[in-house]
């Protein structure tokens, strides 16, 4: 089997240069996402105690963005089988009440192919457990539309798996220290109520 890494320079919202890793094993091309740091035991990115996913690569460049090296598509390291083993391994205990996943965008293609076995697995071993997922794209016009700006193949998928969905770039015009589990007034928290809907979180306070 041929195993072969390239770097490949694509033009992301017209403006903007990223390298994104593919896999070639033979006739067929893989995304490889990267990470740029993995938070065991977090309390500061959703309800209770977390494991955290900082995934590589953002096109939105917000500014006023708290960790901007995320931007690079090509910072970190590779998210592998291994690496995830580990990181689903280090949900088991029963005082870890699910995962979050930041960035970088969790929501760019990449990403979200990346993020998609893994949020699978973490539900198939972890049912009772939740997933928070952070996302600058917003869920109406951006993921839900077919042809929102990150509606993709996997997004409808891979938005069935998420419990809390907290969406909307950061604008630092807007930037509110007091407001939970957000870092702007424009950002919300979202759930899937009885009916699959999404709204406002039940237990949002500010």
């Amino acid at each position: 089997m041929l195993f072969t890494y390239i770097d490949l320079l694509i033009i992301v919202n017209f403006f903007h240069f990223e390298t994104i890793h593919f896999e070639i094993i033979g006739s067929s091309i893989f995304i490889i996402m990267k990470y740029s740091t993995i938070k065991y035991r977090d309390i500061a990115n959703g309800e209770g105690v977390r494991n955290v996913l900082f995934v590589s690569g953002c096109t939105h460049h917000c500014k006023g963005c708290f960790q901007p090296q995320t931007w690079d598509f090509d910072y970190g390291d590779e998210w592998e089988e291994n690496i995830q083993e580990e990181f689903l391994n280090q949900c088991e205990p029963s005082f870890i009440e699910g995962v979050t996943f930041l960035g970088g965008e969790p929501m760019e293609e990449v990403n979200q192919k990346g993020l998609l076995p893994l949020a699978k697995a973490f539900k198939q071993r972890f049912p009772e457990k939740t997933i928070w997922c952070f996302t600058g794209y917003t869920l109406e016009d951006d993921l839900l539309k077919e042809d929102g700006k990150a509606h993709f193949s996997t997004t409808e998928e891979f938005l069935s798996l998420i419990d809390v969905l907290v969406d909307g770039e950061f604008v630092l015009e807007k930037k509110d220290i007091t407001l939970q589990f957000r870092g702007s007034s424009n950002q919300r928290i979202l759930e899937r109520n009885d009916k699959g809907e999404w709204v406002t979180w039940s237990k949002k306070m500010r």
